[in-house]
């Protein structure tokens, strides 16, 4: 386990020594890593550290406004960038080329906004499972094999990308941060565009939006879950009021874990799982079935794409 008191005295220090006397601009996305990186990022360069949230229209139901209010007193930068990310990921259906679109996309974001505020360094909450599932051809994280090589920044810097997600939280403590972000349910860079399979489209991630907030409703706050989230996973029949229904089929998956390395299904009772399928399926119009996967990391990846 990390020593969080050197670490944090080493990050803050490496973070100062890397900047030098230059803004740097980074990605807040309120996840445990981001807002550990920002805690760090702040006791070293003070305001020179240029915190930016990009509104993606792939993040979860009330994730934005619920980052504007946690974040109020952070001098926070808020771009809608919804229209764009929908562009990039039109007609796209490769799980890869959709994580290394949307990588290239957040950084021609953060490009422009550093020169909107003259900040030259890229700072990002990379961890190292997110540099192992990368580097072994896994799966691209956005932030690590999915970002463009031709990048306009000095540099790129990542003081978490030694520590496992359960060290990170042990560093959020030490930084004295409230419960709420330590202890933070992980949600992927991409957002809900690795939570459906195949092209994504509008219509697609607002109905898997409201499909995760019942799943996380139903299970958060009692199972405590490692991650828990809802997939749209193709079409399916099915029956609504006496009419045949060719509509979504949702799998809702839940885990727990240690660090995110590896993974076990949560065993949960049958009344959980039923109360959360008709919930889906009578909230969402669209919905003709729900399944739970019961599928270990390895062999399956937490996320399905």
């Amino acid at each position: 386990m990390v020593n969080v008191e050197k670490f944090i005295e080493r990050a803050v220090r490496e973070i100062r020594d890397a900047a030098g006397e230059e803004k740097v601009v980074m990605a807040l996305s309120g996840g445990v890593d981001s807002s550990v990186c920002a805690a760090l990022a702040t006791r070293a360069i003070g305001d020179r550290l240029v915190p930016i949230y990009v509104d993606t229209g792939l993040m979860r139901k009330g994730e934005t406004e619920r980052i504007r209010s946690l974040f109020a007193d952070a001098n926070l930068r808020v771009v809608d960038a919804a229209d764009e990310f929908f562009e990039a990921l039109a007609g796209i259906t490769d799980p890869e080329e959709k994580r290394k679109a949307i990588g290239e996309k957040f950084v021609r974001i953060f490009e422009r906004e550093a020169k909107r505020t003259g900040a030259t360094m890229l700072l990002q909450g990379t961890i190292y499972p997110d540099r192992i599932e990368s580097e072994g051809g896994i799966k691209s994280h956005h932030n690590v094999g999915g970002m463009p090589l031709d990048i306009e920044f000095k540099g790129v810097i990542e003081p978490l990308a030694d520590l496992y997600k359960d060290e990170v939280r042990e560093v959020a403590g030490g930084l004295g941060l409230p419960a709420e972000i330590q202890h933070r349910m992980p949600f992927p860079g991409p957002g809900l565009a690795v939570r459906v399979l195949g092209e994504v489209t509008k219509e697609k991630i607002a109905i898997v939006r409201e499909a995760n907030a019942i799943v996380e409703e139903c299970l958060v706050e009692q199972y405590r879950p490692w991650q828990c989230f809802a997939a749209l996973i193709g079409l399916g029949t099915g029956v609504k009021g006496d009419v045949r229904l060719h509509g979504w089929i949702v799998a809702v998956r839940a885990v727990g874990s240690r660090d995110g390395m590896t993974a076990d299904p949560l065993l949960l009772p049958y009344e959980v799982l039923s109360r959360m399928a008709t919930r889906i399926t009578a909230e969402i119009p669209g919905v003709a079935r729900v399944v739970y996967d019961v599928t270990p990391k390895p062999p399956a990846t937490i996320e399905y794409e």
